[in-house]
């Protein structure tokens, strides 16, 4: 990373399953926390990640905003506390950081089981949003507006958690409704 220059990085700290299992030995969570969080721009953990990298438990908003600063201090320059593990709220309320401000981004809540992959795809909207000049504000926004679309019309298929819709933002943007 550090060899290319890449000045617009979105770390996705993929480190935990959704059955709460870990994905990543710890030297590998010690190489995120001290390689890769310092080159971001920014970085986009859930709920369950950031306890991990923060060492914290979250159990409210005072707690995201600290645990956002905590991964600031680590290095990324922006964080985007994602919300969506918190099942005790009707929405769903992301926490964008910048060192500066905490701004709180939410939506609603769908009932679906077709949520596979939403972490990861939030992650791409907004490094698709930073390559095409946009700024961190605007792509994070977008982001979750490419999100929310692909929940809300998921495709129905699969068993399990089957996937989200990725063309639906770009249907609703073209005016094409499923």
């Amino acid at each position: 990373v550090r060899q290319y220059g890449w000045g617009k990085l979105v770390v996705d700290p993929v480190m935990i399953a959704k059955g709460g299992s870990p994905l990543l030995q710890q030297e590998a969570v010690q190489a995120l926390i001290t390689e890769l969080l310092p080159l971001s721009l920014v970085a986009t953990p859930n709920i369950p990640e950031a306890e991990s990298l923060t060492g914290m438990k979250i159990s409210g908003l005072a707690d995201r905003e600290r645990a956002a600063v905590l991964i600031h201090s680590m290095g990324a320059r922006v964080v985007v506390l994602k919300g969506g593990h918190d099942d005790g709220t009707t929405g769903v309320l992301d926490l964008l950081y910048d060192g500066n401000e905490f701004i709180y981004l939410e939506s609603p809540r769908i009932s679906t089981r077709h949520t596979h992959g939403t972490g990861c795809t939030f992650s791409a909207a907004a490094a698709a949003g930073l390559a095409q000049g946009n700024t961190v504000k605007e792509a994070v926004h977008t982001a979750k507006a490419f999100i929310q679309a692909a929940i809300e019309d998921s495709l129905g298929i699969g068993a399990g958690h089957g996937p989200t819709n990725h063309f639906a933002y770009g249907n609703r943007m073209r005016g094409n409704m499923r």
